[in-house]
């Protein structure tokens, strides 16, 4: 082997050891200080990022947890920021969305008391992620029971459109629309 041909052999292990060294160390030192959940796809909340509450709800009879960003009407808004501590903008174009680009979430105006925007128990919303016609822009259904001594809790879109088929609730649609993206559903999650 020519001299020239040692020297770059040489020169080639010593890169080739520094560059392993500096990998071990970025390694080890994010092995440390980087907890295991954020670098097994969980979350970490980083000085200065908002950190959305989540909300529970239900769909197809299972909880869900989404949360809520912006809502076409101010009334609304303000309601969800109240409830939630956390700011939901308002964005009055959403209310422009229609059918075709959202789903549909019921809110419930009586009944069953719980931790739904209005004080009643959680929303329902009708396609979770992965069902057909599924939009984490939802259109506000508000429900009322006709008799509060009657009602009871529902979980699924199904449940609330047969109670309204039944005249057990009412069923109105105030033209609101609510961005709610699904943080964990039946079968996934974020």
């Amino acid at each position: 082997m020519e001299p020239s041909e040692k020297a770059n052999l040489m020169r080639n292990v010593v890169v080739t050891v520094i560059v392993a060294i500096i990998m071990a160390g970025f390694v080890l030192t994010y092995t440390a200080l980087v907890p295991s959940a954020a670098r097994m796809g969980g979350t970490m909340a980083a000085a200065g990022v908002p950190n959305f509450p989540a909300v529970k709800g239900y769909a197809e009879g299972r909880e869900v947890y989404f949360i809520h960003s912006e809502a076409s009407d101010p009334t609304i808004a303000k309601t969800l920021s109240e409830m939630m501590q956390s700011p939901v903008l308002v964005v009055p174009a959403l209310a422009g969305a229609g059918e075709a680009l959202t789903a549909n979430v019921y809110v419930f105006a009586n009944g069953v008391e719980g931790g739904g925007p209005l004080g009643f128990q959680p929303d329902v919303f009708d396609n979770p992620p992965g069902a057909t016609g599924y939009s984490p822009l939802r259109a506000v259904h508000l429900v009322t029971w006709q008799d509060e001594g009657r009602a009871r809790e529902l979980r699924s879109a199904s449940e609330v459109t047969d109670a309204d088929a039944t005249g057990e609730v009412t069923i109105d649609q105030p033209g609101v629309v609510v961005n709610m993206p699904m943080l964990t559903w039946s079968g996934g999650g974020r």
